[in-house]
C-alpha cells in the first residue's frame, strides 16, 4: 500500500487545468487511466484518488472512497474531497495523494491523535463533534485543519455530485484559479495562477511566469504536465 501510495504520489501531478479549458472531469476509469496515464496528464482529488483506488483494488486490497469536507480556508465545503480508506485485517488508514500541496505523503492510521511524520510533513487525525474524523497538519508550531470525513458508504452517484460542484460551480475553488503540486525530494512544487514555488531543504524559490504562451511549456518542463491546447484556450487570470 504505502509503495503503491508513494509511487503516483511522487509521479502524477495535482493539477485543475482541464477545468481551467472548460472541459468536464470523466471519472470512468478508462477516462481516468487515458488522461493521466495516457495523455502524461495530472489531475485533481477525484481523478487521482479515483485512479488510485483502481490501483488498490487490483493489487487486491480491501479500499473504498470517502468524500471530506475541506475545512482550509475556516468554513467547511460540501461533501467535496476524495480520498481513500484501506483496510488491512483490522486496521485502517486514510490514504490521499488528491490534497494538493498539503497531501500526506504516507498512509495515516485510523486512529486518534497519533502524530505521523514524514520528511517534514506531520499530520494527525482528531475526533471532531461535528464532523467525525478531521485531518490536521501541523504548521509553524500549529494544528491547521484540512478537511474532515466520516466512514458513511459513498455511493458512486455521490462522487458524481462532488465532482460536477468543484469543476462547474462558479464559485468552486477551482474554477478561479490555475494549480498544480507536485511533491519532489525533500520539497515541493506548486503553482498557483502565475506564481511558480520551488521549495527544497527548506529553501524557497519563486519565479512569475508570463501571461502567454511560455507558461504551457514551463509547466510541462516543471511538472510533466503536456497540455493539448493553446494558451489563449486558458480562462484568463484574473
Amino acid at each position: 500500500m504505502k509503495s503503491i501510495h508513494r509511487a503516483q504520489h511522487i509521479s502524477i501531478p495535482f493539477e485543475n487545468f482541464d477545468i481551467c479549458l472548460g472541459r468536464s472531469i470523466h471519472l470512468d476509469p478508462k477516462s481516468i487511466f487515458q488522461k493521466l496515464i495516457g495523455h502524461k496528464r495530472g489531475g485533481y482529488c477525484f481523478e487521482l484518488n479515483g485512479l488510485l483506488l483502481l490501483a488498490l483494488k487490483a493489487f487486491g486490497f480491501e479500499a473504498r472512497p470517502l468524500l471530506g469536507r475541506v475545512h482550509v480556508s475556516g468554513a467547511p465545503t460540501g461533501r467535496s474531497h476524495q480520498a481513500t480508506l484501506v483496510t488491512i485485517e483490522d486496521k485502517s488508514w486514510l490514504v490521499d495523494v488528491g490534497f494538493g500541496a498539503e497531501s500526506p505523503r504516507v498512509p495515516v492510521p485510523l486512529v486518534y491523535n497519533q502524530p505521523v511524520t514524514f520528511e517534514n510533513q506531520i499530520y494527525r487525525l482528531i475526533d471532531s463533534e461535528l464532523f467525525g474524523y478531521m485531518l490536521q497538519s501541523k504548521q509553524d508550531g500549529q494544528w491547521k485543519n484540512l478537511y474532515s470525513f466520516d466512514l458513511s458508504h459513498v455511493f458512486e452517484i455521490d462522487i458524481t455530485f462532488g465532482n460536477h460542484y468543484t469543476s462547474s460551480h462558479p464559485d468552486s475553488f477551482f474554477i478561479n484559479a490555475r494549480i498544480a503540486a507536485l511533491p519532489v525530494k525533500n520539497g515541493m512544487l506548486t503553482l498557483f495562477n502565475e506564481k511558480f514555488k520551488k521549495v527544497i531543504n527548506g529553501k524557497e524559490e519563486v519565479i512569475l511566469l508570463k501571461d502567454d504562451a511560455s507558461y504551457l511549456s514551463f509547466v510541462e518542463n516543471e511538472f510533466g504536465i503536456k497540455i493539448d491546447a493553446e494558451y489563449g484556450g486558458l480562462k484568463p487570470l484574473s
